[in-house]
């Protein structure tokens, strides 16, 4: 593919880059800060954006900043979450047979945590990911959950991922008891021109190429269409890269860049 005709040891515009070589967004270093006082602080944060702006990237970049030693991390990504099948996925990850009813799995949750904060003496950190497909009942669910010892302390830290949609879900009156609990909120941004720059520089560096295979109006062009949405920028790059190596090209210009937003993108790029 293109990655011989341009010499490159890696594939630039892959979801599956090393978390460590990814780039980071002024945003993105932000977020991973306030995350890691959430973690630390056991405090409950919602992180929202635009569908391809890089919620997993952040979600991946943040749960391999924590220390193994310190925090154990559950993961929970469904869309028919109920409240019983919430507690019993994140017993399960903690290699414990989760009870029937949703209130004794609840307190065998409970009782874990608790050994694991003072036994071994780590911190939970529980990610409920694509958050803004979660019905009413199981948002709902949270703040029973973090009601903890007389609601003196919070059992664990939980972080609600989701679509922008996800904050707008929670605005709703029914939700003003969770969201009261919210103790931290963060937005991932698009990237601005200039980030979106040294975003394909950054990946065209991992990849172990060229860092000048794109013009500045190529640049501007992949910007100007991707409206600095990382996935749709992976989708241009990756594209034009593609139809340039068949095109015996080694510079992508804005003309090529706009050739295959025209025709060689399944279902076009433009909006």
């Amino acid at each position: 593919m293109y990655e011989t005709f341009y010499e490159m040891l890696h594939t630039p515009f892959v979801r599956d880059i090393p978390p460590g070589q990814l780039y980071e967004s002024a945003a993105m270093a932000d977020t991973l800060g306030r995350l890691s006082y959430v973690a630390d602080r056991q405090l409950f944060a919602v992180v929202t954006a635009d569908a391809g702006c890089g919620k997993s990237t952040l979600i991946r970049r943040f749960v391999s900043s924590l220390p193994k030693e310190e925090y154990i991390v559950l993961y929970l990504s469904d869309s028919k979450l109920t409240p019983r099948w919430f507690y019993k996925g994140m017993l399960d990850q903690l290699g414990i047979e989760s009870r029937f009813y949703r209130g004794d799995a609840k307190r065998q949750l409970q009782k874990e945590v608790e050994i694991i904060r003072g036994v071994q003496g780590k911190k939970v950190v529980c990610i409920l990911d694509e958050a803004h497909l979660l019905e009413k009942e199981t948002i709902e669910e949270f703040r029973f959950l973090l009601n903890y010892k007389f609601d003196s302390m919070s059992p664990m830290a939980l972080v609600l991922a989701g679509q922008t949609e996800l904050w707008d879900k929670l605005r709703l009156q029914r939700y003003a008891a969770v969201r009261q609990r919210i103790d931290i909120n963060c937005v991932l941004p698009h990237l601005d021109r200039a980030e979106t720059e040294r975003y394909i520089e950054s990946h065209l560096i991992y990849a172990g190429g060229r860092r000048d295979i794109f013009t500045d109006k190529a640049l501007d062009e992949i910007y100007r269409e991707s409206t600095g949405i990382p996935r749709r920028i992976n989708r241009i790059c990756d594209g034009s890269l593609m139809y340039a190596s068949q095109q015996n090209k080694r510079l992508i210009d804005e003309h090529l860049v706009h050739y295959v937003l025209e025709h060689e993108m399944l279902g076009g790029e433009r909006k």
